[in-house]
């Protein structure tokens, strides 16, 4: 009995050591880029592993630099209550777990062994802890690091820092991160020269950046574009 206590001892030290990790590479975000995230790294290497070469595209702008039209777009697609929520979009998660709810009801009638996925409610800041530290993987434990993460984010760093971070290190396609690098890849000019079409058409993709890489005349983008190009006025920055 004595062992099975030791062992969930460490096991509980270990857990709280990862936290102090985390909390001290979010700090250091105050002040200091973060050179990559995991998820990138993870990108790196399945690039790497399949393709035997990496290409990669990454230029890091400054939050000043970056056009409000693109900011706003993102706000406005990605997450409306940016501005002004705790880090956790709460109305939206709820919507999120009763839609769960009903798939999984669905799935249990037909008899099928696997729930269809549905995608949740997850904030930017949400997800930019998913990205930095995090794998892509669905499991409650995840779920509930990020929620931590996403906690001491939001008590760390100020809403220009997170949406900063965010912008300069998402992906937009094979090997492209960043907002720059997007607008670069896509379009050929700086983010700073971008039209209120042409960032809201980049942040439609971002859902599925290898997806719409791939179909750049997909007529939901497009479409989808002039919808958050019309709504970008209304988005409230930080």
């Amino acid at each position: 009995m004595k062992a099975v206590w030791r062992w969930l001892g460490l096991c509980v030290l270990a857990l709280l050591a990862l936290q102090v990790y985390f909390i001290g590479r979010i700090a250091l975000m105050a002040v200091a880029d973060p050179q990559s995230t995991a998820f990138q790294r993870s990108e790196a290497w399945r690039i790497a592993s399949n393709q035997g070469a990496l290409p990669w595209s990454q230029h890091w702008v400054p939050y000043a630099q970056i056009p409000d039209n693109l900011k706003r777009a993102v706000i406005a697609s990605e997450d409306d209550g940016f501005s002004s929520h705790d880090g956790v979009d709460w109305d939206a998660l709820e919507k999120a777990w009763n839609k769960n709810a009903k798939a999984e009801q669905r799935a249990e009638k037909k008899g099928t062994l696997r729930p269809p996925k549905v995608v949740g409610g997850s904030t930017i800041t949400q997800q930019l802890a998913k990205n930095l530290f995090l794998s892509g993987e669905r499991t409650l434990l995840r779920k509930g690091q990020e929620f931590v993460l996403t906690m001491a984010l939001e008590l760390l760093l100020s809403k220009q820092r997170i949406l900063e971070i965010y912008l300069n290190s998402v992906e937009w396609g094979e090997g492209v991160f960043g907002a720059e690098a997007a607008a670069q890849h896509y379009f050929r000019k700086p983010a700073a020269r971008l039209s209120s079409y042409e960032a809201a058409r980049l942040v439609v993709m971002l859902p599925r950046p290898k997806f719409f890489e791939k179909t750049p005349n997909s007529a939901y983008l497009s479409a989808r574009a002039g919808v958050i190009a019309a709504r970008i006025g209304d988005a409230r920055l930080p």
